[in-house]
């Protein structure tokens, strides 16, 4: 079961071109399973959560109904006063059905550096409303700010406070924090055609920090997935938790997402910041559960890897697939390249990978169709229907690319484009 683990994540890894990703297996007792692929920092890297940080606020706010603070059918303007949608009651923000708009109006909140909750009210008056209360599932980001502002100004005191006192340190989760540590992973994104990476901002968003700020690592996950599959009353009221995971709309209850998996039901939530992709995810009744981190924008649906770490892969090969270098220049043979081509009307997602060129039919998802390599400064198939075929590129006196030919085939910018020259004629 563990080579078959390491492999998922070698494999993550490799398609998803991810600087890097762990995971862990665990149970009500600790982590049973841990590994990594890429350059990976272990148990006690710090990565970026993302939305994951919403179940966290969703417990915050749960602990304050305990408390007699307030009412999940209370509206927010009960608590906020006269703000943009103040009719939403908590309970609706919580489930995502509450017709909230996603994301607040402004700046991409999640790449900028965040104002206060006056600033972000003033900015989202209820305009943006997109479905009646109770209507159907919509996940809100902006919803999660305004219960942010609810709990601290029903505890006196900011939410980072709140996380802090009331559920980190309770835990023991000393590695968790509102801002990353010195050594946390960087946040990546890769060009989808070069495979350059861009460093992403790791930013303090502010008012919205309760939708997605916090840092954390898989050991502090393995704890904090314990507290969802019920290990933990002395946080949250075993009564309170399972109220917390009747579903509300058909795979969402208060502040977790619901699923199910092959050994049974399964609660948590997902998470991505830009340059960030999280996962937690645990089975209430086994108590066995899982936590996917990545330095990585996209790449991998992280609930699909929790999901099959738990499972592990009987079906899995012993091979290892190649791990995924990130470019650092495209050479100069190839510069150009990269990008949407057609072979006649078939459209073909052509990317530099791990040193070489490589297509894929986009009709036919994500398979390389072929490779083609550098040797002595010709691209030279070494994959596919093109193997030991030579891939010209076709440059304009300008030295920008004209066109691909490899024997009779040859791919331009737009399907049949009129100005090529095709020898044959136009492909089969």
């Amino acid at each position: 079961m563990s080579l078959q683990r390491q492999r998922l994540l070698d494999v993550a890894q490799a398609e998803g071109r991810l600087t890097s990703v762990v995971g862990a297996v665990f149970d009500r007792y600790g982590a049973v399973w841990a590994g990594g692929a890429g350059q990976a920092p272990g148990l006690d890297g710090q990565y970026r959560i993302g939305s994951i940080t919403k179940s966290m606020t969703a417990v915050l706010v749960v602990q304050a109904r305990d408390a007699g603070l307030l009412d999940l059918d209370d509206p927010l303007a009960a608590h906020l006063g006269d703000v943009g949608y103040g009719d939403v009651t908590v309970r609706d923000a919580l489930a995502h059905s509450s017709g909230i708009q996603s994301e607040p109006r402004g700046p991409w909140w999640e790449r900028t550096r965040g104002g206060d909750f006056t600033a972000l009210a003033l900015a989202n008056d209820g305009s943006g409303r997109v479905a009646p209360a109770g209507a159907w599932f919509h996940y809100s980001n902006l919803g999660y700010g305004l219960l942010g502002e609810v709990v601290a100004r029903r505890f006196g005191t900011s939410w980072r406070a709140l996380v802090s006192e009331r559920l980190l340190q309770p835990l023991g989760m000393r590695a968790t924090s509102y801002l990353p540590r010195p050594g946390a992973q960087p946040g990546w994104s890769v060009d989808h055609f070069t495979g350059v990476r861009v460093h992403e901002p790791l930013t303090d968003t502010g008012a919205m920090a309760p939708a997605g700020q916090l840092w954390s690592t898989l050991a502090d996950l393995v704890t904090w997935g314990q507290v969802l599959g019920g290990a933990r009353p002395d946080v949250l009221a075993t009564s309170s938790l399972e109220e917390m995971k009747r579903p509300v709309t058909a795979d969402y209850g208060l502040g977790l997402m619901l699923g199910i998996h092959p050994g049974g039901r399964l609660v948590g939530h997902n998470g991505s910041m830009p340059g960030f992709l999280a996962a937690l995810h645990v089975d209430p009744d086994s108590g066995i559960g899982a936590a996917v981190l990545a330095n990585a924008t996209t790449g991998i649906d992280p609930r699909d890897l929790a999901v099959s770490l738990i499972e592990g892969d009987p079906d899995a090969e012993d091979t290892r697939p190649a791990p995924w270098r990130p470019t650092v220049a495209v050479p100069s043979e190839a510069q150009g390249v990269p990008g949407l081509w057609f072979w006649g009307n078939t459209a073909y997602d052509v990317r530099w990978h791990n040193d070489g060129i490589e297509t894929r039919a986009m009709a036919r998802g994500n398979v390389v169709t072929d490779r083609f390599e550098l040797v002595q400064g010709t691209l030279v198939g070494v994959l596919g229907y093109h193997r030991g075929e030579r891939l010209d590129v076709v440059r304009r006196p300008d030295g920008s690319v004209h066109h691909l030919e490899c024997a009779t085939f040859v791919y331009t910018r737009t399907p049949y484009d009129p100005e090529v020259e095709i020898p044959g004629g136009h492909p089969r």
